[in-house]
């Protein structure tokens, strides 16, 4: 899920950025109300209307980065999408089985597409606007790297991840988080500006709200972070209960065990060990990542 937490965030940073943009070029050069003005309130403002706006721009920014999530993997990622009636290799034919067994398994009445890219870390990573319009992909390295049994551990919980519908469940929140994250920043740029001369209050409000709601979207994701952590546990137990609990924890292992491998080899840097978003972040940066440590995952997996 590493790689599409970041893709799906990058495209919602850029997606509200460019939708505020333009609604402030287009209020202030035309005869739109976009100022929110309400004479007699605390900054002026009315803070129903700025409320309502911010939902809407929130909420539209979070669906247009989902219903872009297949595409923007796709194309960001190099992916190729393997035809399950075309002419496959081996390898591609046993990716594509494996993907549809435990689609099948996981009920799902529509099959994810199935994709294969090249690159050398070792990653996996279901996206897709919904269930039906769904792509799990997986890097050659991870296929070069493990055996099948963790093959099939990391695939099980992908599909799990789509099973369980958590792209759309984690663009609601993004859409909450979105939310917020435009009433404060034009809050915020305001307070700003009013710390300036007149004519320079107009510039300063348009450059603070970008710069605002980019860090106020930062801020934001320590919170979708934290849900995705969450939904990862959930990924583990569904992966558990469509490939056995042995192949997920194997899987598991099998991903710890690379860690080693590269940190004895000095390969911490090289965004090869990307599987489930093994990072190995300490301090404030656990905040901000999408997967929980992997000790603590197969500890889990071991309980049930």
């Amino acid at each position: 899920m590493g790689k599409r937490f970041l893709l799906f965030l990058l495209t919602n940073v850029l997606v509200m950025t460019t939708i505020i943009i333009a609604w402030t070029l287009i209020t202030t050069f035309t005869d739109v109300s976009g100022s929110f003005e309400k004479e007699g309130a605390v900054l002026g403002l009315d803070y129903v209307s700025l409320m309502i706006f911010s939902l809407l721009v929130g909420f539209a920014g979070s669906f247009i980065s989902l219903a872009m999530s297949r595409w923007i993997a796709k194309k960001m990622m190099k992916v190729k999408v393997l035809n399950p009636d075309g002419q496959l290799t081996a390898h591609e034919r046993s990716v594509v089985e494996k993907v549809h067994r435990f689609s099948r398994a996981a009920g799902l009445v529509h099959m994810p597409e199935v994709g294969i890219y090249q690159s050398a870390e070792v990653n996996a990573f279901a996206t897709g606007p919904s269930k039906k319009r769904s792509l799990v992909a997986v890097s050659s390295g991870l296929l070069n790297a493990m055996d099948d049994a963790a093959v099939e551990g990391v695939i099980a919980h992908e599909v799990a991840h789509v099973a369980n519908g958590d792209m759309v469940t984690m663009t609601l929140l993004q859409g909450v988080v979105n939310t917020f994250v435009v009433f404060f920043s034009r809050i915020a740029a305001i307070l700003v500006s009013r710390l300036v001369r007149s004519e320079m209050q107009m510039i300063v409000q348009f450059a603070a709200v970008i710069i605002f709601q980019i860090l106020f979207s930062i801020l934001g994701s320590i919170v979708v972070s934290a849900y995705s952590r969450h939904r990862e546990f959930h990924a583990d137990r569904g992966g558990a209960d469509l490939a056995g609990n042995d192949k997920m924890a194997h899987a598991l292992r099998s991903l710890k065990a690379y860690v080693g491998r590269a940190k004895v080899n000095d390969r911490t840097d090289d965004s090869a060990v990307q599987t489930m978003k093994i990072s190995g972040k300490g301090g404030m940066m656990k905040l901000f990542s999408s997967h929980p440590d992997l000790d603590e995952r197969i500890a889990r997996l071991e309980e049930r």
